[in-house]
């Protein structure tokens, strides 16, 4: 792969949008390599593009395997291992909005249900206070239900979806 100017571009821009997400900037960058790369990479591959240690991309490919967003693969005739991203981007987007839901979303819900619980049954707690906890698990129990419900729709109805834009708000007011 050629690393030309906008492609360098992209994966240092993708690369300070992972910090940002929340992930570290190499296995972001990595990630916007594979994504753009035309064909399957070797680590050693990666590391010349980049300019990065072995040892981070090995790790930073892993942490990816693991997200479910790099798979290694193998060409015939030849021993070594290769790396690509998920290309569709809609599967792609799908596997991110599960994995943060899996570390974000899941844990807060069940930190929520646990303190309304809990809330509920202080007498010295104010009635705003639990009225705010209860709005915010409400929230997020809403939010994870919507999740579930998209997340089994077909893609090819999504983005129909998404091309309506505001017009759904209209049907949805009538």
């Amino acid at each position: 792969m050629k690393m030309t100017p906008a492609v360098e571009k992209y994966v240092l821009h993708w690369g300070e949008m992972g910090t940002r997400w929340g992930t570290n900037r190499t296995v972001a960058q990595i990630h916007a390599l594979l994504y753009l790369s035309p064909k399957p990479l070797r680590a050693d591959e990666i590391v010349e593009l980049l300019s990065v240690a072995r040892s981070n991309v090995s790790t930073s490919i892993r942490e990816l395997q693991s997200y479910g967003m790099v798979r290694m693969t193998h060409i015939l005739g030849d021993r070594r291992d290769y790396f690509e991203s998920i290309y569709d981007v809609w599967e792609l987007f799908r596997v991110i909005i599960e994995q943060r839901k899996q570390r974000e979303l899941n844990p807060t819900l069940t930190m929520l249900k646990g303190c309304a619980a809990e809330v509920e049954a202080e007498d010295d707690t104010d009635p705003v206070t639990k009225e705010r906890i209860r709005n915010m698990l409400q929230f997020v129990e809403s939010t994870s239900n919507w999740y579930e419900q998209i997340s089994a729709i077909p893609t090819s109805t999504l983005t129909k979806l998404m091309a309506l834009g505001t017009k759904i708000t209209k049907l949805v007011k009538k």
